[in-house]
């Protein structure tokens, strides 16, 4: 609950005093704050007994945990967009948004700022594994490592600012009305039901399942929560199965846009539809899919916590 709290705190600064110039420095900040907590993981990680013996069946988990979930988010939300989105999922497709704009050096710029955060991601894990199997203590980094609930709520309250500093949302959901959250419950359900398929088949309890798959694709959060809730083998599960979802989305978006629909484009991006994977769903869908992508990433990464402190309580 005191993540919660944090968090609202910070959509509260973040709508009302924080100035919009400074906005550059809470993502910078976010962006470091992440890289830290990710860090800790890798170093708690590599400080288990049996870390190198494990690192197989942690890889596959991770597989089993990003792929079924996605699959089942995909279905889920094409069925409820032709249900109850048709207006939008069925009628012929809208100019995409990149050629509206007139070209494509800004989804360039955006893809450019994703592979900074995938690898900021990727080497802050590598050095705390490194670090944890050196064995040489480092009292700087040992402090860091072992404060990272402090890094945690920091995270959270930037996180916050960054929501409650996007302008323009609540007249969206005015004009889409209650149906912005049909694609978020697509995918909450569908990565629920993935998580409990999965469970049995990697030894987990089945509300543990649910958990790991409750990160909606935000690995930096989910994995430092699941890592508290249920240890490192848990949270490192957690971390790679949602950055995992996040690459995955990168492929998976021009195919779902060809077959299936524009709106169901977002299922496998999950919470990180409103920032990595948005340059993505704006070169291969419209206009009206890309306003419903931000709304949905703001909604599920409201409710990752949420949906991993609930599944916790039934541990």
């Amino acid at each position: 609950m005191e993540i919660l709290a944090v968090m609202v705190a910070g959509v509260l600064v973040g709508a009302t005093v924080f100035p919009a110039r400074l906005k550059g420095l809470n993502e910078k900040l976010t962006l470091a704050a992440t890289a830290l907590l990710i860090f800790s993981m890798g170093v708690l990680l590599a400080g288990r007994d049996a870390f190198l013996e494990e690192l197989g069946a942690v890889g596959w988990a991770s597989v089993l945990f990003c792929l079924v979930p996605v699959a089942f988010s995909t279905a889920a939300v094409y069925g409820l967009t032709n249900l109850f989105l048709s207006d939008i999922a069925r009628r012929p497709p809208g100019p995409r948004v990149a050629a509206a704009q007139g070209g494509g050096a800004p989804g360039e710029s955006a893809s450019c700022g994703e592979a900074v955060m995938i690898a900021v991601a990727v080497g802050a894990l590598a050095l705390g594994v490194a670090y944890g199997l050196a064995g040489v203590p480092l009292a700087p980094v040992d402090f860091v490592a072992d404060h990272s609930d402090a890094v945690l709520f920091a995270l959270m309250f930037l996180v916050g600012i960054s929501v409650g500093g996007s302008r323009g949302l609540l007249g969206k959901l005015r004009q889409y009305h209650v149906r912005v959250l049909i694609v978020p419950a697509g995918i909450v359900i569908g990565s629920v039901l993935g998580g409990l398929a999965c469970a049995p088949l990697v030894g987990m309890s089945l509300p543990e399942g649910a958990a790991v798959a409750s990160g909606l694709g935000w690995y930096s959060l989910a994995g430092v929560m699941m890592t508290d809730i249920a240890g490192a083998k848990a949270g490192s599960i957690t971390f790679l199965a949602n950055l995992l979802r996040e690459l995955v989305s990168f492929f998976s978006i021009p195919w779902i846009a060809k077959h299936l629909n524009y709106p169901t484009c977002i299922a496998p991006a999950g919470a990180t539809s409103e920032d990595t994977t948005l340059p993505m769903l704006v070169r291969c869908t419209n206009g009206e899919t890309v306003v419903l992508s931000v709304l949905n990433g703001v909604i599920c990464s409201a409710l990752v916590p949420v949906l991993i402190e609930a599944f916790h309580q039934l541990m």
